[in-house]
This record gives structure tokens, C-alpha cells and sequence, in this order.
């Protein structure tokens, strides 16, 4: 089972990989002439980093820790290489078509094997482990999956009706988004974490994770008012955004103030490079936390949306920062990828480059700071960077196999 695993983390990082080739090429149509359709290769990179990288890296997380004591090895096959197929045929038609019939058909597939996995993952988990203050938060994960799928489907209509260009197209888009990152990915990894917590001996009190999980989702539901504030609409949504964006940075502080103590202690016997990542994804997310606070007012989120430097900045921070590094520690936690500090802060350093020149030049165009003298060269340096660094990670795993 665990060489199983194994390879299916393999793949994971392959796609992390690709995604990175992808971005990088993104950010060289803008020195120099690139074959291809940049509206086709966003739509490609989009979809790969959020199901090829994302969901088959969690995925592979969620069966090794919930269900890898059951004999379902061989059922579990046949859906990853189904879903695996569904993100490979996305990948090669997707750069040359963007959405069409092909495209939409493995996208469509893709969203039937998703269903699939929540399906599968709730029959086969152990009833010892349903009982689990983790599993509650996983549950809750898959069903924030399940609800960000309700943007998809709701696409062909709306382009049949309203159209591309319209506002609710852009609302549909920003709905699949804010359920796939704040509810499937960082929920199911909080998940994941107190799951470490448990195996090694601590659970949280349960009037203290009972209050934590209703502020988190309470918060998880109302900051998507975040999503739609674009539209300038009136007063209350900015309100129910403010609240959501306290309430998710309250539940928080709540959860790390409860395992604060009793953490410090068992992060002793786990590695340096795991303690160290823990903290770079506190402050990560700390960021994340207040900037979601911030963008709930008029004269900040008006800013934001209406400079896409600012909006990719927020997302890869989300993406590549707190997702992405808890991915790879937890991967390598559980012994189904090797990383090591040097790898890991090659990534890192060019995930924070690319921030700060992306960030930078969304600063120009808000003409806060002055232009910058070949700022599209900058960014392109340092998604290089970012590039090596992935892999960097994927190489050692060539070393690394059994």
C-alpha cells in the first residue's frame, strides 16, 4: 500500500512541476513572442494546480491516513487512474482548445470521480476514526468540494443564457475558487494536522473544537461575500464579509491557542524540518487571515479588484504558501515523499520572490511605487526560480525510489 502511495505522491509532484513550467511560460509571453494561446494556458495551469497538483496530492493524503487500514487497495486504483485520466486528458486539450467540447467533457468526467472519492472515502472510513475531532473537519472538507461544484455546472447555463461577460459567470468562477481554497483545501489540511495531533497524543477539548468548527465555517460561508464585492454591491455584503473574515481569524486564534502548549511539546520529537514549516505556514496564513479582514472594506477591495496583480498575488500566496507547503511537509511527514530543508527553502525562496515582484507591480499600476525597470523580467527570474526549486523536489524523488 505504501509504495502505492508512494507513487501516487510521485505524480502529485509531477503535476507541481508542470504547473510551474506552465506558469513560468505565462509569465515569458510578456518578453518575448511564445507559440500558443495565453487565454489556453491559464485555463490549463488553473486547472492542473487545483486538480492535478492539489487534489491528488490531498486526495493520496486523506486515503493513507482514514482508509489505508481497509482492504480497498485495488477499488482505490480504478478510481485514482480514472481520475488521473480525467486531469491527463484536461492537460492535453486544454492548451489547444481552452473550452470545448473535449475539454468540458474531461472536466465534466473529472467532477463524476471527485463525487466518486467523497463516496468512497465515506463508506470505507473506519467508525473509530469517525469519531475523531479530525475526521469531522475532513467531512466537512469533502462536502465544501462537493459545494464548490455547484460553479461548474452552473457555467453552461449561465453562457447560454447571459453569457461569458456577464456577472454571474465571474460570480460562478469565484464561487468554485472560494470553496476549493478555504473550504476543501485548507480545511482538510487543518484536518490533517489535528489528525498528527491526535496520533500523537493530544485532542483538542471538545467544547473547544466544537467552538472552533462553528466559527470556522460560519467564516468559511460568509467570506465569499469577499468574492463578490467586484460589484460594488450595497453595505451589507461588505458587512457579512467583515464578519466572516473576523470570524474565520478568531476560530483560529481560538485552535492555536488551545494546542499552543501542548504542540511546543510534541513538535520536540518530529523534525526540524517539520517545525520549521509549521511556523513559515502560521505566518503564511496569519497574512491570509488579516488581508481577508482588510479587503472587506470599500477602499481597500475596490483597490484589489481592480488590479489582477493584486488578485493572483493573494491567490498564489494562498496557493503555493499555505497549501502547497503543507502538502509537501505533510507528504513527507508521512514518509510518501522525500524533501529536504534545502529543497524546500529553494521553493520557498522563489515562491516569496515571485510575490514581491508581482506585488510590486501591481504597486506600479496603482502608481504607488515607480515604475520598475524590466519588472516582467523580474517576475519571469524568479518563477524561474520557483521552477528549479519544484524540481529540485521532483529530482529527489527519482533518487529516492525504492
Amino acid at each position: 500500500m505504501i509504495r502505492m502511495l508512494k507513487k501516487h505522491s510521485f505524480i502529485a509532484v509531477v503535476y507541481f512541476c508542470l504547473i510551474a513550467l506552465l506558469g513560468l511560460g505565462l509569465r515569458l509571453f510578456a518578453v518575448m513572442d511564445i507559440p500558443g494561446t495565453y487565454k489556453y494556458i491559464v485555463h490549463t495551469h488553473s486547472h492542473i494546480a487545483l486538480l492535478g497538483w492539489v487534489y491528488t496530492a490531498l486526495t493520496t493524503l486523506l486515503y493513507f491516513t482514514y482508509l489505508s487500514s481497509q482492504a480497498i487497495d485495488k477499488k482505490y486504483r480504478i478510481l485514482f487512474w480514472f481520475t488521473q485520466a480525467t486531469i491527463v486528458g484536461m492537460l492535453f486539450t486544454f492548451p489547444f482548445t481552452g473550452y470545448t467540447l473535449f475539454s468540458i467533457i474531461f472536466s465534466t468526467l473529472f467532477l463524476i470521480a471527485s463525487y466518486w472519492f467523497v463516496y468512497f472515502f465515506f463508506k470505507h472510513c473506519p467508525e473509530d476514526l469517525k469519531k475523531k475531532a479530525s475526521y469531522k473537519l475532513v467531512r466537512i472538507s469533502l462536502w465544501y468540494m462537493v459545494i464548490s461544484s455547484i460553479g461548474p455546472w452552473a457555467l453552461g447555463i449561465i453562457m447560454s443564457n447571459a453569457g461569458s461577460g456577464s456577472a454571474w459567470y465571474r460570480n460562478a468562477i469565484y464561487f468554485y475558487l472560494h470553496f476549493q481554497y478555504n473550504g476543501w483545501f485548507i480545511v482538510a489540511l487543518f484536518g490533517i494536522f489535528i489528525y498528527i495531533l491526535e496520533k500523537n497524543g493530544f485532542s483538542l477539548p471538545e467544547h473547544t473544537f466544537k467552538k472552533f468548527y462553528s466559527l470556522l465555517n460560519a467564516g468559511v460561508i460568509l467570506t465569499f461575500f469577499l468574492s463578490v464585492l467586484w460589484m460594488k454591491p450595497d453595505w451589507p455584503s461588505y458587512l457579512l464579509a467583515l464578519i466572516g473574515g473576523v470570524l474565520q481569524f478568531i476560530a483560529f486564534g481560538v485552535f492555536f491557542r488551545a494546542i499552543y502548549s501542548k504542540a511546543l511539546e510534541i513538535f520536540r520529537s518530529l523534525s526540524d524540518l517539520f517545525r520549521f514549516s509549521i511556523r513559515m505556514v502560521v505566518f503564511l496564513f496569519s497574512v491570509k487571515l488579516i488581508a481577508q479582514i482588510l479587503g472587506a472594506f470599500p477602499v481597500i477591495s475596490e483597490v484589489i479588484f481592480t488590479n489582477m496583480d493584486m488578485i493572483i498575488s493573494y491567490i498564489h500566496w494562498v496557493f503555493l504558501g499555505v497549501v502547497s507547503t503543507l502538502l509537501l511537509i505533510f507528504l513527507n511527514y508521512f514518509e510518501m515523499l522525500k524533501l529536504s530543508r534545502f529543497q524546500l527553502n529553494f521553493y520557498l525562496v522563489g515562491f516569496f520572490l515571485t510575490e514581491l515582484f508581482i506585488f510590486a507591480r501591481g504597486l506600479v499600476n496603482l502608481e504607488v511605487v515607480p515604475t520598475i525597470a524590466a519588472v516582467h523580467w523580474l517576475i519571469s527570474l524568479a518563477s524561474l526560480v520557483l521552477c528549479v526549486g519544484i524540481a529540485t523536489i521532483l529530482a529527489g524523488q527519482f533518487l529516492a525510489k525504492d
